[in-house]
């Protein structure tokens, strides 16, 4: 088959493709998919006005090439990997990227997750975690234990499980609220501590510790529910909430693991662990979909000590080798540098660089986290503001995929200080873009 031209691509796009939460047939007041020709460090080329134009990901491609695009550690690994084998399932088999990947994982994760089961994609990665905490239950002959409880404002995946505990009302997924497993919603975790609130949380669970199975939460970070940050303080008394009325801890850390935050992992902010962990994103650099859940070794025994016995759960594609040897060569690049002194100079550049955006009018909130920069409008963007914001951003050079009432960065970790100053300086250019057009409006 020829390659096709930039152009041609579009019309196979316009006629055939279905891009993520979108629907089919673009209307005239949406940002079209730009035609993406290569990628490399910390850019992208897309095809913009018939143009070749190289700009920044400022989105390390939706949170994943934490090293940017094409390392040449990263390319090695991949070639190197397929020279030997690119896949084999993992049902009776395993491999040697298997095993290096669990060791990495188990060692470097919080104390106590001793067991790792490799899944596809981050949503499946939160649906092993869910079975796992209820199959646990059912082992010990609980099966009344079975729901979960989260607070609002959460974002989990989009498989259906994972969907039952993203918020319920403002969350993208409230179209199958009715459908749905019915779990228990506590108010929105405050950004600031608050030890009322944990008060009124430890009672809405004590009134439903019969029936719940675990609690699961995005710690420290919410991310596609809203990019919003709370007190690491909070993780350490869910412990020791779930600890007192026989409930299991999930973390999902599928957007904040392997260093976005500050730490390796959000729960090192709190110094705690989880009983189950669900990592996924970062762990390739961006090369390849893979994901983890990783558990305690007592769920793992209790489990398999079970007349059920089997975790019956089996993605095709589980511990592919080429993923699992790209992921090895990921964190071993990411530990073999100054990675928490980079993250603290991007989280000082996002500050810095955002502040005069709290000045703008529209603007609701300037937050930063880590290597997360958050420009939070009052009112949501739309169709037509996501393009204004942008197109903005693109004639700053910078590629920002903003959403609700979000325009906000997570770029790569290689990116120098001028990189994140033109990033910094797109995002309050969309900002100032979309205020305008909504005061014109």
């Amino acid at each position: 088959m020829p390659k096709l031209t930039p152009e041609e691509v579009e019309a196979v796009d316009a006629a055939h493709l279905w891009h993520p939460y979108s629907r089919i047939g673009i209307p005239a007041e949406a940002q079209r998919p730009l035609v993406v020709t290569g990628a490399s460090g910390p850019n992208i080329t897309v095809v913009r006005d018939g143009r070749s134009v190289e700009v920044l990901d400022g989105m390390s491609s939706w949170w994943s090439c934490i090293h940017g695009h094409g390392h040449p550690v990263l390319d090695r690994a991949v070639t190197d990997q397929l020279a030997s084998m690119s896949h084999v399932m993992f049902g009776g088999l395993t491999h040697e990227p298997a095993a290096r990947l669990a060791q990495l994982l188990v060692q470097l994760t919080p104390a106590g997750l001793e067991t790792v089961f490799f899944c596809d994609s981050g949503s499946v990665s939160v649906e092993v975690a869910i079975k796992m905490a209820l199959q646990y239950w059912r082992s010990l002959g609980l099966p009344a234990k079975h729901r979960l409880m989260t607070w609002r404002g959460g974002y989990h995946g989009d498989t259906f499980a994972p969907m039952s505990v993203c918020d319920p009302e403002g969350g993208m997924h409230s179209l199958w609220t009715d459908v749905l497993a019915e779990q228990i919603f506590a108010d929105r975790v405050p950004s600031a501590y608050d030890g009322e609130y944990m008060r009124r949380f430890e009672a809405e669970l004590t009134e439903h510790a019969a029936e719940l199975a675990a609690v699961i939460v995005e710690p420290m970070v919410q991310g596609a529910g809203g990019m919003r940050f709370h007190d690491p303080r909070y993780l350490a008394e869910l412990r020791a909430i779930c600890d007192r009325h026989g409930v299991l801890l999930i973390f999902d850390e599928i957007a904040t693991g392997f260093g976005r935050t500050g730490e390796l992992f959000a729960a090192d902010h709190a110094g705690v662990s989880p009983d189950i962990m669900c990592v996924g994103k970062a762990i390739t650099g961006g090369y390849l979909t893979l994901a983890a859940t990783l558990c305690t070794a007592k769920i793992a025994q209790t489990i398999s000590d079970s007349p059920a016995g089997a975790l019956m759960h089996g993605p095709t594609f589980m511990a592919n080798p080429l993923a699992c040897a790209v992921a090895v060569a990921s964190i071993e690049l990411l530990l073999s540098g100054d990675w928490k002194t980079r993250i603290a100079r991007i989280a000082a550049g996002l500050r810095e660089g955002l502040a005069p955006a709290a000045d703008l009018g529209g603007v609701a909130d300037v937050r930063v986290c880590g290597a997360i920069g958050v420009i939070d409008m009052e009112h949501p963007l739309g169709e037509q503001g996501m393009r204004i914001a942008t197109g903005a951003a693109l004639d700053e050079g910078v590629w920002l995929r903003p959403f609700r009432t979000l325009i906000y960065t997570m770029p790569p970790y290689i990116c120098d200080e001028g990189e994140i100053r033109r990033i910094t300086r797109a995002m309050v250019r969309a900002a100032t873009a979309v205020g305008s057009a909504r005061q014109v409006r």
